[in-house]
C-alpha cells in the first residue's frame, strides 16, 4: 500500500470498520508530510471465490462515478489478483458520515434513499457492467420454520417462470441502508443528507425493479413490511420507473426476498453488531415470512 501514498506520508494507525459481510474493511489514517492527516479505506477479500470479479467491478464503478453527482469513494488503487497484497484488495478514499439503521427518523430518510437510487439508475455508462445475476433459484430457497407454507410455495412458483422483459439500467445491486452514509448530525432534523454510497462490488445491468426490490427487502427486515412497500412508492414519487404489470413487480420482489432465506443469519449479524440487538436470526426470519406473505397478498 505504501507505494500509493504521497512522498513523506505514513500510516499512523488503522481501524477495523464493521458492517460488511464478504469483505474486511480497514480505515487507514495517513499522516501527511505537512503535519496533516487524511483517511483511506482498504477493502480486502479473504478466501472469497469471486474476489477478482467483484473488485474489478467495484474499481470500474468508482472510476465511472466521479463527476456524476452520485457520492461515492474515489479509487486509489486495486489489486484484484493479490499480485502485491496478501489478499485481493482495493484502496479508496474515506467518506464522512455513517450508516443509520434505527427505526427513528426512517420516515424522513426513506424519500432521500429513493431519490439517491433514482439518480444511480439515471447513469448511462459508456460501457455497461455485466448483466445481473440472480442470487437464488426455486430449488435453493430455504423456507423458515413456522412460515406460511402456502405463501412460500406460491412465491417459489413465481420464480420458476422466466424473468419478465425489462429495460436495462445501471444497478448498484446491493443498495440498502447499510451501504448508504448520512450526515451525522444532519443539517437539520427534517432533512437528512446522504454523504456517500459504498460497496459497488456487485454493480450490474438489469431492471430498476431489482435494486428497488433489494432495498425493499432490507427495509422489511430492518423495520417491517410496510416500509418495504412504502419505499417502492417513494421511488416512483422521486421519478423512478418500475414495471407496469403487478406480476412483473412481484417477480423481482419475490426473487430478492427469497434470496435472503438462504443467508438470514449472515445478513442479520452485522445489524446486531451495529446496535440492532433485537434482530435475532429468528426475528428476521419471521419478518421475511411476513414480507413475502404481504407481497403475495398485495401483488400476487
Amino acid at each position: 500500500m505504501s507505494r500509493h501514498l504521497e512522498v513523506g506520508d505514513r500510516i499512523v494507525r488503522t481501524e477495523a470498520l464493521h458492517g460488511g459481510i464478504t469483505a474486511e474493511m480497514r480505515r487507514m489514517i495517513i499522516g501527511t508530510r505537512d503535519g496533516g492527516a487524511r483517511d483511506l479505506v482498504l477493502r480486502t477479500f479473504v478466501d472469497v471465490e469471486h474476489a477478482e470479479d467483484w473488485l474489478n467491478r467495484e474499481a470500474g464503478a468508482l472510476t465511472l462515478l466521479p463527476g456524476t453527482g452520485v457520492p461515492a469513494p474515489e479509487l486509489v488503487a486495486v489489486d484484484p489478483t493479490a499480485a502485491h497484497c496478501e489478499y485481493p484488495s482495493l484502496l479508496m478514499t474515506h467518506l464522512a458520515g455513517r450508516t443509520i439503521l434505527a427505526d427513528e427518523g426512517l420516515e424522513t430518510r426513506l424519500p432521500v434513499l429513493a431519490r439517491q437510487l433514482v439518480a444511480i439508475h439515471a447513469l448511462r455508462p459508456a460501457e455497461r457492467p455485466r448483466k445481473y445475476v440472480a442470487w437464488t433459484t426455486a430449488d435453493t430457497v430455504v423456507t423458515p420454520k413456522g412460515a406460511d407454507a402456502a405463501a412460500w410455495a406460491a412465491a417459489i412458483d413465481v420464480i420458476r417462470k422466466p424473468a419478465p422483459p425489462y429495460e436495462g439500467r445501471f444497478l448498484h445491486r446491493d443498495f440498502h441502508p447499510g451501504n448508504v452514509l448520512f450526515d451525522v448530525p444532519p443539517p437539520r432534523p427534517a432533512s437528512p443528507r446522504i454523504t456517500g454510497v459504498v460497496d459497488w462490488a456487485a454493480t450490474s445491468w438489469g431492471p430498476a425493479d431489482l435494486d428497488v426490490a433489494h432495498c425493499s427487502t432490507n427495509l422489511a427486515l430492518l423495520h417491517g413490511p410496510a416500509w418495504a412497500l412504502r419505499f417502492a412508492e417513494a421511488y416512483e414519487e422521486a421519478g423512478g420507473v418500475l414495471a407496469l404489470a403487478a406480476s412483473e413487480r412481484l417477480y423481482w420482489r419475490v426473487m430478492d426476498g427469497l434470496a435472503f432465506s438462504e443467508d438470514v443469519q449472515l445478513v442479520s449479524q452485522p445489524w446486531r453488531e451495529a446496535g440492532r440487538t433485537e434482530l435475532t436470526t429468528r426475528t428476521v426470519e419471521k419478518r421475511l415470512d411476513a414480507y413475502l406473505t404481504t407481497l403475495m397478498n398485495t401483488l400476487g
